[in-house]
């Protein structure tokens, strides 16, 4: 265990550890974060509604208090942790970025949050997301935008865009965060951070529909693999309020040993043979990520997809038009309420109200054919891989991109559409830090895995970790 002695630029098993052992107190933990956080916040805008920091102080001490009297409340005990707005907190605002709920303060906890109290973890605040989680830009007409921690003249990613900001910056430990297109993995790549889509059903994320299967899932982002893996096994596990959640002991997620990786069978998709545009430099930062892993005895090899990528695409947007659409449609229909969404939400809301029952069923029968073709895949290559994002970094200003390499983006989420083949297939994949192209700007690489790989994964991260030594940088501006 090495504790830095600023504390913030600590790992976060470390800081337990030692919070624990009583090497260092919740309180000393609180305040160096409370500290970094009035430092670099107002200037990142990564975390909306803290909560008053002598309250926060006086809870550390609590749990300073219940460790003198021997008892621990579990393994995020006394680490200071900001729920991404998208989700509910009881107590803290949940805005979910929309001037609609502005005012709104949880009543209950989502059964992910639930947990992260269940394991001692200090809720301070929220994370900053786009309205509604729509897009892969964290702005919102209530807080304003996050800017990307490596160059704030450029956008976060999202829709954890706040959360992978305020783990890059050391404003916090751990992040939780939520991904459908990639919400999870294109503000880690964007950010020098990991960020993890776990399988659906590792983690229970809501209760109010649990028989239809959600694109949506809940999962962890950190700066190094142990940490993730920490998070992980505190957000996943059985519920019995949700049929389809996975049954596996997720302590096992806890703390990952590195793969050996000699003959571990990769597939590098690419580009998807031409079919995505991709921005300059990416495929290039990625190939030599993977590299890497040739370097430690890794089959790399490139792999035609042998399916048709714009049908899994067209296939989701069903799908998202679908479950997203109807979600956001009760607030449109006031007239004023629906003048007051973006124009994203208002795509959504539309696209799923000309869908047919015989649409959705279609959609869902080529899901069903994509995740039977990814098993030949998968017989073949031990995980695939892809860029984590199509684009660096945009300017902050601009909402989305209209174009890449001269292609031009036939809606706002196209050019997200690299994350869509594991959301699609159900299954986990993971954001490495991939290096930073001309401009210093970050990337990562999207490694995928088949359905229930969680454990796979962090080995191999933690292999890919030990390798590179990535989880040793930070953006300049932590300098602060």
């Amino acid at each position: 265990m090495s504790l830095s002695p600023d504390l913030v630029s600590s790992r976060a098993t470390d800081l337990a550890r030692a919070i624990r052992d009583r090497t260092v107190s919740a309180r000393e933990v609180m305040r160096a974060h409370l500290d970094r956080i009035a430092r670099a916040n107002p200037a990142a805008n990564a975390i909306v509604g803290l909560r008053d920091p002598e309250i926060l102080l006086e809870e550390a001490a609590c749990a300073d208090r219940d460790l003198a009297a021997g008892r621990w409340r579990g393994p995020l005990h006394g680490l200071p942790h900001a729920v991404k707005d998208t989700s509910p907190a009881a107590g803290l605002i949940w805005t979910q970025g929309s001037p609609l709920f502005a005012g709104r303060v949880a009543e209950a906890d989502a059964p992910h949050v639930a947990r992260l109290r269940q394991a001692g973890a200090i809720l301070i605040g929220k994370t900053n997301v786009p309205e509604f989680g729509l897009g892969s830009h964290t702005v919102n007409p209530v807080f304003g935008a996050t800017r990307n921690a490596y160059d704030p003249a450029r956008s976060a990613g999202g829709s954890s865009g706040g959360a992978a900001v305020a783990l890059a910056l050391r404003m916090l430990p751990l992040a939780d965060g939520s991904d459908h297109a990639g919400s999870l993995r294109n503000p880690a790549a964007w950010n020098g951070v990991l960020g993890l889509r776990p399988s659906p059903g590792r983690v229970p994320m809501r209760t109010d529909e649990v028989f239809l299967p959600d694109l949506t899932v809940a999962g962890p982002m950190a700066r190094c693999t142990a940490d993730l893996g920490l998070l992980l096994s505190v957000l996943a596990g059985p519920d019995p309020r949700l049929p389809h959640s996975l049954t596996e002991d997720p302590s096992a997620f806890a703390a990952p040993a590195p793969l050996a990786l000699a003959g571990l069978r990769i597939g590098w998709l690419g580009d998807l043979g031409g079919h995505l545009p991709v921005e300059p430099g990416i495929l290039a930062l990625c190939e030599r990520a993977l590299a890497v892993f040739a370097g430690e005895g890794a089959r790399v090899a490139p792999l035609a997809l042998g399916f048709d990528a714009e049908a899994v695409f067209r296939a989701w947007r069903v799908l998202r038009a679908w479950q997203a659409g109807a979600a956001l449609a009760p607030h449109a229909r006031d007239p004023a309420a629906r003048a007051a969404l973006k124009p994203d939400a208002l795509f959504e809301i539309d696209e799923g109200a000309r869908l047919d029952a015989y649409a959705v069923q279609a959609a869902s029968a080529l899901r069903s054919r994509w995740f039977a073709h990814l098993l030949d895949l998968f017989a073949r290559c031990d995980l695939l891989a892809l860029p984590a994002a199509q684009v660096f970094p945009f300017p902050i200003g601009e909402m989305w991109p209209r174009a890449i390499a001269g292609r031009p983006m036939d809606s706002y989420h196209r050019w997200m559409e690299v994350a869509i083949p594991a959301t699609m297939g159900g299954c986990p994949a993971i954001s490495l830090p991939a290096g930073r192209g001309p401009g210093g700007l970050p990337m990562g690489l999207q490694l995928i895995a088949p359905h229930r790989g969680e454990g796979r994964l962090l080995a191999v991260a933690a292999a890919y970790e030990a390798a590179t030594g990535f989880d040793r940088e930070a953006p300049a501006i932590t300098a602060l």
